[in-house]
């Protein structure tokens, strides 16, 4: 009696793969192999610095330049700042709000302005935070909040400088949980909350914490 199992073994045949053409071919062998590698490890040297590039930009710090006369004499037109991401990018990793600082300046996406039906990215001061009622009226602005109830000027108390003495267009507005208030330090000559009412905590991309240009102008913020 011969075995099954001899029969069994000389009738097997391997299964076909059904879909061959998405078989991985081998590495090339010799000289192709060298290139083969050059190539592969020129990839990894031009798109990993990019997607590094890009990841820091996006979320961790980005370099800006000014455009206008609009934070004189703090920062002047063609300065090239360092504006830090960061802390925006923690606040929504972790589920809660960024608040800046009173007195920080701020990059922040502004939509509904004159003369442009697209967003644009303005640069100003926070002068006014969420919870603030922020008063202008003769020629000066007024902070009245829960620790304030008779109200302070934060120009002469925060410690930044403005180009101007007074601060025009009268103004009475009392900001939302999710809210401030933004001014440009040249209030003659600032398009700023005064205008398009105050800014969303969620359209603020980050603060300014270096002018890095021109180099006689260096100077931490």
């Amino acid at each position: 009696m011969k075995s099954d199992k001899h029969k069994s073994d000389k009738e097997y045949k391997p299964p076909v793969d059904p879909h061959p053409q998405f078989n991985l071919a081998p590495p090339p062998e010799g000289p192709m192999r060298t290139i083969y590698n050059l190539l592969s490890g020129l990839v990894v040297f031009i798109f990993i610095p990019i997607l590094v590039a890009l990841f820091l930009t996006a979320f961790v710090i980005q370099s800006y330049q000014v455009d206008g006369e609009s934070m004189e004499t703090t920062l002047q037109n063609h300065d090239r700042l360092i504006v830090d991401k960061l802390p925006r990018t923690l606040a929504r990793i972790t589920g809660h709000q960024y608040v800046p600082k009173r007195g920080d300046i701020i990059i922040f996406n502004q939509t509904g302005l004159p003369d442009t039906i697209y967003q644009k990215q303005l640069i100003k001061r926070v002068v006014g935070l969420p919870g603030d009622r922020v008063v202008v009226k003769g020629g000066k602005v007024t902070i009245y909040n829960k620790a304030n109830p008779k109200g302070f000027n934060p120009d002469k108390t925060t410690g930044y400088h403005i180009a101007a003495s007074v601060t025009l267009i009268d103004t009475d507005v009392t900001l939302g949980p999710n809210e401030i208030f933004v001014f440009g330090d040249n209030r003659g000559n600032s398009e700023d909350s005064r205008h398009f009412g105050p800014v969303q905590l969620n359209n603020v991309v980050g603060q300014l914490v270096l002018r890095i240009a021109p180099l006689s102008n260096l100077e931490k913020f």
